[in-house]
């Protein structure tokens, strides 16, 4: 009987009143009487016979069914009493079954059933039954012993009385004798010597009631076990399922999440800022070289088919003559220009082979490229220092090259566009260019003063030196803007000819030449990268450019006359 059983008065003629009972003051009084009690929606409401005892409501079919045990119970201590709407009220026939009858477990009923498992039969209310039985089991184990202690007493005085007739001298009783529980008499009658123990003579005990009801309730106590042993399998199984269905379900989101990320490190670029350079960028340094490492591959190999496929304009070669390059020149930065010459002839010309600074990084043949770490704000601010030989060129002739913006579009691949901003003197221009994006890097940009000079050798025994250096420098005209990363620069490509006298009387050709060229970069990049991915590019990208430059100036100047 659930908590939510419906009860209505039935309207006998007997009234519910408590009742005293042997072994049972009025102090702890017992209410017996019929109520009606809704059964299902084919038979509506029973009358049933109800007892109230002990803090425990329970029901029979009828009266005089009391001694089979009863058909449920109820703790009225654990029981949650709700207000109905009226008797046969659409409310009043929301129920969901009774709980599962003490007489019903011991009639085969399956407490596993399909209607074990409807709303309200939770586990949580099976435990509150099993709360009920235990109480009710209590009762009835108490009630049973008294019912074997009284036994006891009894067997005990019977034995006690036939001891003491045994023991009574034969003199005395001459007209009796014992047979067996029986006394024998003169007259030839018998009577009972022990009397015998009724059941419900012992405190109003009925034992055979007891015995049912003890028995109906050990197997309700079972079958509420194993309908809680089914309800936490069940619930196991369920949740077994949820988990391996949460399981696949992440093993696919995973596998998604895998393949989405593959099929963006194929792109050049991701479309969000997220995924740009920075301190806060979601790729980590691996993948960030990477991407740089697979745009810096494309860009070669679409400069390797321009090349291939584009025919050159034939420019007019006319070099101006080295007197025009000895002087900086008459112009506001004038003095910037020679401080800087001067500081590139002092020392980015010495040597570095003893310095412990300087990491020999690179060497293919007569070119070493050295490199020294040097970082500022977490900013990779390394300086290079590449140092390399080319026959059949010279200094002046390299220098031009390097310097005159008119061919610079043909060595330079990592340039996007460039300008002049303002033409200085013969030989110092100041330089707009943007370079091309190397995603997920940003794009960068730099200005800077590109003069060009001819050092005279102080001993006749040395040769002159050519010299171009490009250092950054601010103007009103390219003021930095969001689109790029201004970056800072300071470089110088340094040259000097080296002249082998012919055999005879032989003019000097270019096989007697060498041009040893001395490079130099400090390069800011202006935003935060990974230092490793900064320095693995930087390692491999100045090779590169030092080899396709000087390879060119070779090309450009072959058949040519020299020009020293």
């Amino acid at each position: 009987m659930s908590d939510n059983q419906s009860w209505n008065s039935s309207g006998s003629e007997e009234d519910i009143e408590p009742r005293e009972e042997p072994g049972h003051p009025i102090g702890i009084a017992e209410f017996s009487g019929y109520l009606s009690k809704w059964t299902n929606y084919i038979h509506g409401w029973q009358d049933r016979w109800v007892v109230l005892k002990n803090n425990t409501l329970s029901y029979y079919k009828s009266q005089d069914e009391t001694e089979y045990g009863c058909r449920g119970s109820l703790c009225l201590s654990k029981a949650v009493i709700t207000a109905d709407s009226g008797y046969g009220s659409e409310s009043s026939l929301r129920r969901h079954g009774s709980m599962l009858s003490l007489t019903s477990a011991t009639s085969g009923y399956s407490a596993t059933s399909t209607s074990s498992f409807k709303k309200g039969h939770s586990l949580r209310e099976k435990l509150a039954e099993m709360e009920t039985f235990r109480d009710i089991l209590c009762r009835q184990v108490d009630t049973l012993q008294k019912y074997f202690d009284s036994c006891a007493d009894a067997v005990s005085k019977d034995e006690l009385q036939r001891d003491k007739i045994v023991e009574d001298d034969e003199d005395d009783f001459p007209n009796t004798r014992t047979d067996g529980e029986f006394l024998h008499n003169n007259n030839g009658s018998k009577e009972k010597l022990f009397q015998s123990l009724n059941p419900k003579g012992i405190n109003g005990i009925d034992f055979k009631g007891e015995a049912i009801t003890f028995k109906a309730t050990t197997a309700g106590i079972l079958a509420t076990l194993s309908h809680c042993i089914d309800l936490m399998v069940k619930r196991e199984d369920s949740w077994q399922k949820r988990l391996d269905k949460e399981m696949e379900k992440r093993r696919r989101i995973e596998e998604s999440y895998k393949s989405a990320l593959n099929e963006l490190k194929k792109k050049s670029h991701f479309g969000g800022p997220d995924y740009e350079e920075g301190p806060n960028s979601l790729i980590n340094e691996d993948e960030f070289f990477d991407a740089v490492e697979a745009a810096l591959d494309r860009q070669d190999k679409i400069e390797e088919q321009s090349q291939t496929e584009k025919t050159r304009i034939q420019r007019s070669d006319a070099v101006p003559l080295g007197d025009a390059y000895s002087s900086s020149g008459t112009h506001r930065f004038s003095e910037k220009v020679e401080e800087m010459v001067q500081s590139h002839m002092t020392y980015s010309l010495q040597d570095v082979g003893g310095d412990a600074n300087w990491q020999l990084v690179i060497e293919e043949g007569e070119m070493k490229v050295y490199r020294r770490e040097v970082e500022e704000n977490g900013i990779v601010l390394d300086p290079l220092k590449a140092t390399h030989s080319v026959k059949g060129v010279t200094g002046h002739e390299v220098c031009h090259y390097f310097w005159d913006t008119a061919y610079r579009s043909d060595w330079e691949t990592t340039i996007e566009n460039f300008n002049v901003v303002e033409t200085l003197s013969d030989n110092a221009v100041i330089v707009y260019q943007t370079h091309k994006r190397v995603w997920p890097a940003s794009q960068r940009d730099v200005l800077y003063l590109s003069a060009m000079r001819k050092i005279m050798a102080s001993n006749e025994n040395d040769p002159d030196t050519w010299l171009v250096c490009n250092f950054s420098v601010d103007h009103d005209n390219a003021l930095p803007t969001s689109r790029c990363v201004r970056a800072k620069i300071n470089i110088a490509m340094i040259c000097q000819t080296l002249v082998s006298p012919p055999d005879g009387d032989k003019e000097i050709s270019r096989d007697n030449i060498l041009c040893k060229i001395t490079y130099v970069a400090n390069v800011n990049p202006g935003g935060w990268a990974p230092a490793s991915v900064l320095r693995a590019v930087a390692k491999r990208e100045y090779p590169k450019f030092l080899k396709r430059f000087t390879s060119y100036v070779q090309e450009k100047t072959a058949g040519k006359p020299i020009l020293f």
